[in-house]
């Protein structure tokens, strides 16, 4: 979906390029090695992988205070200084935006109140994810206190040696309860407030229900579901435990008598020859992803579904959404609809966070308009970190039946290009006499799926 500029390496980039190149050499070690060499290279690149991660955090703090300084010595709010830095660091690192900030929290811990958790990491002694680990388990400490937390476990190398992630965890948690125990009770309240729902796609058509609750409720629903769905086996159903398990869960959260009556849109983009059955190309669920066509006529057969269609416009040779048919005549509601339609998630590389605002690629304060040329889909994060200082956007001309594209320029002077996806594309136009009852070039279809 995203196309980004390649790292330049200029002559003042001398770090950038020595780094580069010693990866092209790490990637060409010979494969002739004896298996006890093979083993030292494996820890070798441990080693490496924890230097590099070391180095990244610093770098990383460091851009992070030079962000800072720049915006105070401009005079603007302090509140402003740090408006868009973590999409920043997301950018350069090919990850999201919450990822950036959670790579930025975590180099600023390192960087500047554990010294000694970031000298193991550099030497190879902790692994990216233990030190990761013990600023984790520390949150909520002071300054003063993590200093003590930090002196303990890593000023000594051989404290940790040998731990496991969980032994590491519980050894930086122990030392939390010795120096201030208050802090996990701190913590533990405050965890209540962080109680949340949560989908995200899992294989096979499938997706993974998270709820985040405390403990004494967690348990309480899990048993009552292990001890109904036990009732239910012992009765003679056919499902497994697990399947009834499932399917409780679902019943009682909708209030439904059955767990396939689920009285949910589920908009379903796909193309009109995959509808008639003369195309292969997947099918695409809002919100989850590209789903097999065979399953979605399988819904569609559905006695508890209640179907309804929606023409969309696309280029049968691109992909490009173009049009949409639609009852509503207001004009925000329209744009925002097709724009949701052809991003599918965020815009901004490397997020695939679900899209919340529809934003101006150019904004009305630069001269752009409120078109669908010039709207983009952006989770809630990306949006307002392209509104920081420094930061611009600016829309590529594209021609007719061309992906929607636009560029992204970050305040170091990196360009990153975001491409719409291809819609799954229509019946070409010397097949479209099969469909006579519509007579438009470009077509594909929205199915909007609900009970």
């Amino acid at each position: 979906m995203f196309d980004t500029g390649e790292i330049e390496e200029t002559s003042s980039n001398t770090e950038v390029a020595w780094l580069l190149q010693t990866a092209g050499q790490i990637a060409k070690i010979r494969r002739d090695l004896t298996d006890t060499t093979r083993a030292d290279v494996i820890t070798a690149l441990e080693v490496v992988k924890s230097a590099s991660a070391a180095t990244q955090a610093v770098a990383t703090a460091d851009l992070h205070t030079s962000r800072r300084a720049e915006r105070a010595a401009k005079g603007l709010p302090k509140r402003q200084w740090d408006i868009g830095v973590a999409s920043e660091i997301g950018l350069a690192r090919r990850d999201s935006a919450n990822k950036g900030g959670r790579h930025l929290g975590f180099a600023r811990v390192l960087v500047d109140e554990m010294p000694n958790t970031l000298a193991r990491l550099a030497c190879g002694d902790l692994s990216e994810w233990r030190a990761t680990v013990i600023v984790r388990d520390t949150f909520g400490l002071s300054r003063e206190d993590r200093a003590l937390v930090d002196r303990e476990l890593c000023s000594d190398p051989a404290t940790l040696r040998g731990k496991s992630d969980s032994q590491v965890s519980a050894t930086a948690r122990a030392a939390v309860v010795r120096i201030d125990a208050e802090a996990l009770v701190r913590r533990a309240s405050k965890a209540v407030g962080d109680r949340r729902v949560t989908s995200r796609p899992a294989p096979d058509t499938m997706a993974y229900l998270s709820a985040l609750l405390p403990v004494k409720q967690a348990v309480c629903v899990h048993a009552t579901l292990m001890r109904d769905s036990a009732a239910i086996l012992g009765a003679g159903d056919e499902r497994t435990k697990s399947q009834i398990m499932a399917d409780l869960l679902v019943e009682r959260v909708t209030g439904l008598s059955t767990a396939t009556a689920v009285p949910v849109t589920v908009n379903v983009v796909l193309s009109d020859e995959a509808l008639l059955g003369t195309g292969s190309e997947p099918a695409e669920v809002e919100g989850y992803g590209p789903v097999p066509t065979d399953l979605v006529i399988r819904w569609l057969h559905d006695d508890d579904a209640k179907n309804e269609l929606r023409r969309l416009y696309a280029n049968p040779e691109t992909g490009a959404l173009t049009a949409m048919e639609s009852k509503s005549r207001g004009f925000p509601t329209g744009i925002l609809r097709m724009t949701k339609f052809r991003d599918k998630i965020c815009r901004t590389p490397w997020c695939g966070a679900p899209i919340r605002h529809g934003d101006h690629v150019r904004s009305v304060a630069n001269g752009g308009d409120t078109t669908f040329d010039n709207s983009a889909g952006l989770c809630e994060a990306c949006n307002y970190a392209k509104e920081a200082d420094g930061w611009t956007t600016t829309p590529d001309k594209n021609q007719s039946g061309e992906l929607h594209s636009y560029r992204i320029t970050t305040p170091t002077g990196h360009h990153f290009r975001s491409t719409a996806p291809a819609l799954p594309k229509p019946l070409p136009h010397h097949n479209i006499d099969i469909v006579d009852s519509w007579s438009v070039e470009d077509k594909l279809v929205q199915i909007i799926w609900a009970a």
